[in-house]
């Protein structure tokens, strides 16, 4: 289980984090809402290490790794798909992929043919740039890439934005098969609850940097949830 306690975090002098909480369980999905701005993608980074924490913990297996940095929570077997994507533009897909390998040990420095039956149209694509690719193909490569790590934990970063409707389905397809192969914990920070309420187990919806709500997101009120989405 992930366990993020009472986590501040800082950029500058501008506190983005204020005390937050959260959980997250193997087997479920669990999801974070809100507008932009919010600090979303703040608690991400956060539990992935590329931010730094002033106070607070963020605990993985029963193990604090608040100290730990971003390669090494790799290889404990957290993935990262952030917004945006970032891809590797001049690499090819198959090398797209090959990245991941830096994360796993050497018996597991393979392309799993699991990643080319969740994402037929990567392997027809194995040898284009990933620059080449929709922005929607590139979505799916960064959500693949990330599988290759074999994580224990799949932290989604907004995985709809800007994203066609009919990639959008197919992600979320993806998503549940993950959550209920349950062998993995997956974190999905989103703006359209409709999405995110589809998928989730467990939510939290952030405001100004703080947990406002969380729960049970099918014992959630939506309007309640809704206040804190609407612009």
């Amino acid at each position: 289980m992930l366990v993020v306690k009472e986590i501040d975090l800082y950029y500058g002098a501008s506190q983005a984090l204020k005390h937050v909480s959260i959980q997250a369980e193997i087997g479920k999905v669990t999801t974070v809402l809100g507008r932009n701005g919010v600090g979303k993608t703040s608690l991400l980074k956060a539990i992935v290490g590329q931010q730094p924490i002033r106070s607070g913990s963020v605990s993985w297996l029963d193990k604090d790794i608040s100290k730990y940095t971003p390669p090494q929570r790799g290889k404990s077997g957290i993935a990262y798909v952030p917004q945006g994507r970032e891809i590797f533009p001049l690499l090819t897909v198959r090398e797209n992929l090959e990245t991941a390998f830096a994360a796993v040990s050497s018996k597991d420095k393979y392309i799993s043919e699991e990643i080319f039956e969740l994402f037929p149209v990567l392997k027809d694509m194995q040898k284009r740039r990933g620059g080449d690719l929709s922005g929607g193909q590139q979505q799916q490569l960064a959500i693949a890439r990330a599988l290759t790590m074999r994580p224990q934990l799949l932290v989604l970063d907004e995985p709809t934005e800007g994203i066609q409707p009919s990639i959008i389905k197919d992600i979320g397809r993806i998503i549940a098969l993950l959550r209920d192969r349950g062998d993995m914990a997956i974190l999905l920070v989103e703006q359209y609850y409709e999405f995110a309420r589809d998928l989730a187990n467990d939510f939290y919806v952030l405001d100004r940097g703080e947990v406002v709500l969380s729960g049970d997101i099918e014992k959630s009120d939506e309007e309640e949830i809704m206040q804190y989405l609407t612009v």
